[in-house]
């Protein structure tokens, strides 16, 4: 386990944010956005966890804010997502992923996701946190 930040000077921030697949696209997109992602990440020194459930993505994010930025920027512009709506975001003041990088999980049926979907600001984040035990995450 090595610390993922560039310059570990910098604080972190964390997003949690919820979008929808696009609807012309196959659930299998979904390994070549995580596969590409992750070497990406790690050089930004972002860490993570993708949950997806077959239709909708949740993704809580973490590493330093510009990187993040950044990030949410590329997701905001990339025609895979739709709906995008961020429920969290704010100050971080320890990792929460420091096991993989940006891990990815797949919700059994969609009603965990669709709790999420509709929850804002530390509820949402909370209530995501709540099911990681849950999920069979692949780092």
């Amino acid at each position: 386990m090595t610390d993922a930040r560039p310059d570990a000077r910098q604080p972190l921030f964390e997003v949690l944010y919820c979008s929808t697949l696009a609807p012309d696209l196959p659930p299998t997109t979904v390994g070549s956005i995580t596969s590409r992602a992750r070497a990406r990440n790690l050089e930004r020194g972002i860490t993570g966890l993708l949950v997806f459930d077959g239709q909708r993505f949740c993704q809580h994010l973490e590493g330093p804010r510009d990187a993040v930025d950044e990030l949410m920027s590329r997701i905001e512009k990339d025609p895979r997502h739709t709906d995008i709506r961020v429920v969290h975001a704010a100050p971080l003041a320890v990792r929460r992923y420091t096991g993989f990088g940006m891990g990815l999980a797949e919700s059994e049926g969609p009603d965990l996701m669709a709790g999420v979907h509709v929850l804002n600001g530390e509820v949402a984040l909370r209530h995501f946190l709540a099911l990681l035990p849950s999920f069979d995450i692949n780092g």
